[in-house]
């Protein structure tokens, strides 16, 4: 139900009747607390043993520590827009708006005022939690039983408020305005959700990235061991670790860039940072998905592939926190996590790595994280002198990457050249001088994508765009196509 919607058990006009508005999960689509701890986790975490301490004092003093150690930026935050401008319209009616959180009063007022419009704060301090019960007798104090309207989004701690106001205002999700019909109260306006959290878990992992994981296979399949069904199952296994890691290492990342994401006009959609995938939930699912790869990886595979698994968990974090605000470091980073993800399947199956293969990967993935970083960059302006938001590039340097990046790429097909004249080349394929035909499909692909870059057609994910980009998907049919004749026809 809107807003606008009216019903038997909408109560009358609310004019001059004050409305109260929770914080967490109500006005903001997240928790304050959870905010602070993900900051003093990434930015201060030797101050995690004094927020620990705070314990000791009660949940307000522990609130307090936490808003201390870990401020966040309110104007950032996810508001639930149709929420703040419904409130807005209430008060250019007469109507005073008040904050009744059980958050503490500091981040709570930054949150009031970066709304602008709540005429009084009522929050946690020193001594005084808030919640459930307390913020009920707060506000029939300040107000009289029955002397106000509420706005909440949790039916256990915001029940007795609900109970004691005059209507109700739900916020989140859907079943939550049932609930409160079912109990006969009043409900003034709701404005549910329409995401499903199943929904959102699965982008926060990116499950449509996992098609870059199936680079763990390329092994199998230049050593020839298609027909192969041991092969196969552990090519299966490493794809599945590596996919699971990968993911946990998404929701890590996301969490380190939530000021950075929120900021981006893109980005700030992102389950979490838009609010649809809760702290405490992302955070338990990055340990479960972390914690799910490893055990595939150590217990159940060759001690090679574990050590390439930890080493690309190793290097995934390091990228998060510190490598991607690196010039062309960054870029090294991210084609070494791809080149790692090959030989791991080469050590999953237990074969020797070609050293060409894990050359020509090296080329081909630098060249798509410079286009990564083209494409972030010529999106901000090359007359821009900004820095680009958590990373160390400025636009202008799009100049110079658009020379590297197509440079770098074509070097791929210079080692391909020289693979195709090698003894091994001769011994493992019946006809071998057919995977010339591989060099100019290689040509084509690289020159294309980067013209399609300079036209501003190409997203913020080059390989994701790769992946289902369909002349790209006919160029690998083709290779493959070139690859399986050149081996078996002779």
């Amino acid at each position: 139900m809107s807003a606008a919607e009216s019903t038997s058990q909408t109560p009358p006009s609310g004019v001059g009747v004050p409305i109260a508005v929770d914080l967490d999960g109500t006005l903001v689509r997240t928790d304050l607390m959870w905010e602070g701890l993900v900051r003093t986790i990434i930015r201060r975490p030797w101050r995690l043993v004094g927020v620990a301490a705070a314990l000791l004092g009660g949940k307000a003093a522990f609130k307090r520590a936490v808003a201390s150690a870990g401020p966040v930026e309110a104007a950032s935050l996810p508001f639930r827009r149709d929420l703040l401008t419904w409130l807005g319209e209430q008060r250019a009616a007469g109507r005073r708006i008040v904050l009744a959180t059980a958050a503490d009063r500091v981040p709570a007022e930054a949150v009031a005022r970066a709304a602008g419009v709540f005429d009084e704060v009522l929050a946690s301090e020193t001594g005084r939690n808030l919640s459930g019960p307390a913020k009920a007798e707060a506000l029939v104090e300040r107000f009289g039983k029955g002397g106000f309207d509420y706005a909440g989004d949790h039916p256990r701690k915001d029940g007795p408020v609900f109970r004691v106001a005059r209507a109700c205002i739900p916020a989140g999700e859907p079943w939550l305005e049932r609930a409160l019909r079912d109990r006969d109260r009043p409900i003034a306006a709701s404005f549910a959700d329409n995401h499903s959290v199943i929904g959102a878990i699965l982008r926060a992992m990116r499950v449509h990235q996992w098609t870059k994981n199936l680079l763990v296979l390329v092994p199998l399949l230049t050593a020839h061991l298609v027909l192969d069904a041991a092969s196969w199952g552990r090519a299966g296994l490493a794809f599945l670790a590596f996919s699971l890691l990968a993911s946990g290492t998404y929701l890590l990342n996301d969490l380190h860039d939530l000021d950075a994401d929120r900021a981006h006009p893109t980005k700030r959609r992102r389950p979490i940072a838009a609010g649809d995938l809760p702290i405490s939930t992302a955070l338990a699912l990055a340990a479960a998905l972390v914690g799910g790869g490893l055990a595939i990886g150590l217990t159940a595979m060759p001690p090679a592939f574990a050590t390439a698994l930890v080493a690309y968990l190793v290097l995934t974090v390091t990228y998060s926190l510190v490598l991607k605000r690196r010039v062309l470091v960054d870029v090294i980073a991210l084609s070494l996590l791809y080149a790692l993800r090959v030989y791991a399947g080469a050590a999953a199956i237990e074969v020797p790595l070609s050293e060409w293969l894990l050359v020509y990967t090296l080329f081909v993935f630098t060249s798509l994280a410079f286009l990564k970083r083209y494409v972030e960059l010529t999106r901000r302006g090359t007359e821009s002198v900004e820095r680009v938001p958590g990373r160390g590039y400025v636009p202008s340097d799009a100049k110079v990457i658009g020379i590297a990046g197509p440079a770098i790429g074509l070097m791929s097909v210079m080692v391909l050249a020289l693979y195709v004249q090698t003894p091994t080349v001769e011994s493992l394929y019946a006809s071998p001088g057919l995977l010339w035909l591989l060099l100019p499909l290689t040509t084509w692909w690289m020159v294309r994508i980067w013209f399609l870059a300079e036209r501003g057609e190409v997203d913020d994910d080059p390989v994701a765009f790769a992946i289902r980009d369909r002349s790209t998907q006919v160029v690998v049919v083709l290779m493959a196509a070139v690859a399986i004749v050149a081996w078996k026809w002779g």
